[in-house]
């Protein structure tokens, strides 16, 4: 079997606590969001709490309360529901929404209600016209809102065009997550930003031209699987390129995945080694951390930032290279930024992990003084726990000179370290990809999220539900609707990872990927998706026993249980290892709503 963590029960524990805890406070805060709405209408519905999650987590920001010693390379403290800055670097939100409402500055930070007005004149006041219900052309007030410095250079202008994208992605996706519930609005995202932006932010579900349906030009195409814009000249023959090391660019030359953004806050190694990866959580958002550890007045820096909401990696300092991220260790570690804050779970996502992985598995394949084996798998802690130079791979609070307290009481590290060590079980056993226990896990997205769903309605929904299970306590939920304007049978790709292979756990081809699936009604079937080397591949497809939990698995080796079904697949899995891309599930249309759970997505060796 694969590693089990002794803390682990521990560590479910507080995850239940937590959200306890959080549903109740997150309850009040529907409150002020309507109230803010009333008295700023121009604001279209859903961006105030799309904010609230970027910034927070819909969680009340206090950074007071904590040891200021704990905070994370002094990056710009956020306040309140909003996320507030006041100064430090970056702008005075908290005094200019002070100003505009007539409040004081401390009663912009402590009271969540008035925190949300407080952002709702800010934003407010970029917006430019009446009142318009096309969440896209919303973009450039954001960016005018985010916080980050006024100037106009490429730091600025990436930053701020990053907060942009993860509020409106936030929409896109929607979300229904231990509390928070932001409702799906779809983004036209050409409307939004320009191409080359789009494939900087790696926008999802695009079409180029709209009105002509055209889903390719002389300079960009659209990916048939991932369904994202890619610039032509970074197809080539797959090599990482990139423009230069002041400007944006498509790839890293390090690393694929991520995005190259130069640092100016690095310094020579000295000739020392690479021989440990440390493990940061930012205490701020993906963008914002982005901008402050670019600024050559942070004095702060890290190889790589990855981001909560899909796993997506921007290197900020050549590997052979001194980031400065962890103070004696920085001659010999590779630093890793983990978007978040150490005192709410819902930051760290299964994107998030999964992503991350992928560094450090590059890391061990590259360097030979870090062995992914030696990473630390023991309990969570809130504190300060020193570990010795055997543990390779670890978090900023268990390094020797170091007071802070990442990645903190909530990083899985069992299941961090399953990810970097995916053989760890040697080979035989059982590895459960999601358990539905804490989260959607890997399925953030609706049903009809993906270009390739058929026959169901846009309100149709994919969430986490602790009344009905096969394992544990909880299962996803998948309601399915009738698109009444369409005859056609359902066919939904309920995508893992958004569809993404890089946020999806590694599969041996030498395995059996299943799940456990209830059908409250008759006449389903589902199948999988599969993301190979040439591909995707898309299973035969199982029927289902109607209000009965069923079993259902595929052999990854048998080209029998496979079928071509895009991007130049050729129906059988031809890579050692793959990714899971999406459970589909089939019917008949039906005027009638159908409900299905899905428990324990699993790959048996």
């Amino acid at each position: 079997m694969f590693a089990v963590d002794a803390g682990a029960d521990a560590l479910q524990a507080a995850l239940n606590e937590e959200e306890v805890r959080m549903r109740v406070e997150r309850a009040k805060f529907v409150g002020y969001f309507a109230e803010a709405y009333r008295r700023y209408p121009r604001i279209p519905r859903g961006t105030l709490e799309a904010i609230a999650y970027t910034q927070s987590r819909w969680q009340n920001l206090e950074p007071d309360s904590l040891d200021a010693g704990m905070q994370h390379q002094d990056m710009p403290r956020s306040w309140g529901l909003m996320g507030l800055y006041h100064g430090e670097g970056f702008a005075d939100q908290v005094a200019d929404a002070a100003a505009l409402l007539n409040l004081s500055a401390f009663d912009v930070m402590k009271s969540p209600s008035l925190n949300v007005l407080a952002a709702a004149a800010l934003l407010d006041r970029e917006l430019s016209g009446s009142a318009n219900d096309e969440i896209a052309t919303i973009a450039g007030a954001l960016e005018r809102y985010a916080g980050f410095p006024a100037d106009e250079g490429s730091v600025s202008s990436y930053a701020r065009a990053s907060f942009a994208f993860d509020v409106l992605l936030t929409l896109d996706r929607g979300v229904n997550d231990r509390g928070i519930v932001i409702p799906e609005r779809a983004v036209e995202w050409e409307k939004a930003f320009d191409a080359d932006m789009l494939t900087k932010l790696d926008a999802p579900f695009l079409r180029l031209d709209v009105q002509g349906d055209r889903i390719e030009t002389d300079e960009y195409r659209i990916d048939p699987i991932t369904e994202q814009l890619e610039h032509k000249s970074a197809m080539g023959d797959g090599t990482a390129s990139e423009k230069s090391d002041t400007g944006n660019s498509v790839q890293s030359t390090d690393y694929a995945p991520a995005i190259w953004l130069a640092s100016p806050n690095y310094s020579s190694r000295g000739g020392s080694a690479i021989r440990e990866a440390v493990i940061h959580t930012t205490e701020g958002n993906y963008a914002g951390a982005i901008s402050w550890l670019r600024n050559p007045a942070s004095q702060a820096s890290a190889h790589y930032v990855v981001r909560s909401s899909d796993g997506q990696i921007t290197q900020l300092v050549r590997e052979s290279d001194k980031a400065w991220h962890a103070r004696s260790h920085n001659p010999y570690s590779l630093g890793i930024e983990h978007e978040g804050f150490v005192n709410n779970s819902s930051w760290y996502t299964t994107a998030m992990y999964n992503a991350s992985a992928g560094i450090v598995r590059m890391f061990c394949a590259r360097y030979s003084q870090i062995t992914c084996s030696s990473a630390y798998k023991g309990a969570a802690s809130s504190g300060h726990l020193v570990l010795g130079d055997s543990v390779d791979i670890k978090g900023h609070q268990h390094l020797s000179d170091n007071d802070h307290n990442d990645p903190g009481i909530y990083w899985n590290w069992s299941r961090y370290y399953g990810l970097i060590n995916p053989g760890s079980g040697g080979g035989t056993g059982t590895k459960i990809a999601d358990t539905f226990e804490s989260s959607v896990g890997h399925f953030t997205n609706s049903p009809t999220y993906s270009g390739s769903t058929v026959g169901v309605a846009t309100n149709s929904s994919a969430t986490r539900d602790c009344n009905i299970r096969k394992v544990g306590n909880c299962s996803l939920h998948v309601e399915l609707m009738d698109n009444t304007a369409s005859s056609a049978d359902w066919a939904v790709r309920l995508l893992s990872g958004g569809g993404t292979p890089g946020s999806n756990v590694q599969l041996a081809r030498n395995g059996r990927v299943g799940f456990w699936v209830f059908a409250a009604g008759t006449g389903m079937q589902v199948g999988i998706g599969i993301d190979d080397s040439d591909g995707t591949e898309r299973s035969v497809s199982r029927a289902l026993t109607a209000n009965t939990w069923t079993y259902v698995e595929w052999n990854l080796s048998d080209s029998g249980q496979w079928n071509a079904w895009a991007g130049g697949s050729n129906g059988a899995i031809n890579a050692s290892n793959v990714t899971l891309d999406a459970i589909w599930i089939y019917r008949a249309e039906t005027a009638y709503t159908v409900n299905t759970y899905i428990d324990d997505v699993q790959i048996r060796y």
